[in-house]
């Protein structure tokens, strides 16, 4: 049986670290914390965990994900979010492939909670994410504003785990706005550095056309008011996304 590392992110997060590193317990050979300065009790809580918590400057999450994987005890590792958390179905197929695996990386389809709400539809469902890999056969590289794994052997395929990562998200619409202003920001500067550009015509289609795809071809709709406010959140983010890209490109700050 393989053992393995359980890698965690973090700045401030008190909130939500306690409840990952709970649903951890039975797969963790090890917990490792790299932190960015936190100035609350995340800390605190990841030693009440006996994690090993190393302090970190962030540059970047593939930066602070390839870090982390220099330090790890064990070749395989589980690379979370402190706002994730474990199903007990998703720990069982953990433990399985400790048993005995049969690739060198696995995605687990995420389930994502928005204000107190599942949300399983709009595109948000099932969103599967790569977490559980052999350190020594890949690594993390950024692109644009997210992170991505990257297979040394391109041939390689991945596995898919049965059972949901619960990912608690956004806990009032107020922080949903925040994130959009985030990464619109990174996403933006991101694509005029690559020469794109937006016209007006693209300002004006392409939010309706989001919303359209999400709310009605995805199913928006079925996941009632919340639903309706991701969508129109969603294409209220492509259009300051194109904004500021129009913007930028045109060399304004």
């Amino acid at each position: 049986m393989v053992k393995l590392s359980i890698v965690v992110i973090t700045y401030n997060e008190e909130r939500n670290l306690a409840r990952c590193l709970d649903s951890v317990k039975e797969v963790a050979d090890e917990i490792l914390v790299i932190d960015s300065y936190s100035t609350d009790n995340t800390v605190s809580i990841a030693n009440d965990f006996n994690a090993h918590v190393v302090v970190h400057p962030f540059a970047g999450y593939a930066e602070q994900k390839n870090y982390a994987s220099t330090l790890t005890e064990n070749n395989w590792i589980l690379s979370l979010d402190a706002d994730e958390a474990l199903t007990p179905q998703l720990i069982q197929s953990i433990l399985e492939v400790k048993k005995d695996p049969k690739h060198s990386v696995y995605q687990m389809p995420r389930l994502t909670n928005y204000c107190g709400k599942w949300i399983k539809h709009c595109g948000w469902y099932p969103d599967r994410q790569t977490r559980l890999y052999d350190r020594t056969k890949g690594k993390w590289e950024e692109k644009k504003v997210h992170e991505f794994w990257r297979p040394d052997n391109t041939t390689d395929t991945k596995g898919l785990l049965p059972g949901d990562l619960l990912h608690y998200s956004f806990n009032s619409i107020s922080e949903h706005l925040k994130k959009i202003e985030k990464y619109t920001e990174l996403a933006a500067k991101a694509a005029v550095s690559e020469g794109k550009r937006a016209s007006l015509l693209k300002i004006a289609i392409s939010p309706r056309w989001h919303f359209i795809t999400e709310y009605f071809f995805k199913l928006g709709f079925l996941d009632g008011f919340y639903g309706y406010t991701i969508c129109r959140l969603s294409a209220y983010s492509t259009f300051v996304k194109y904004s500021k890209i129009r913007m930028y490109g045109k060399g304004k700050k």
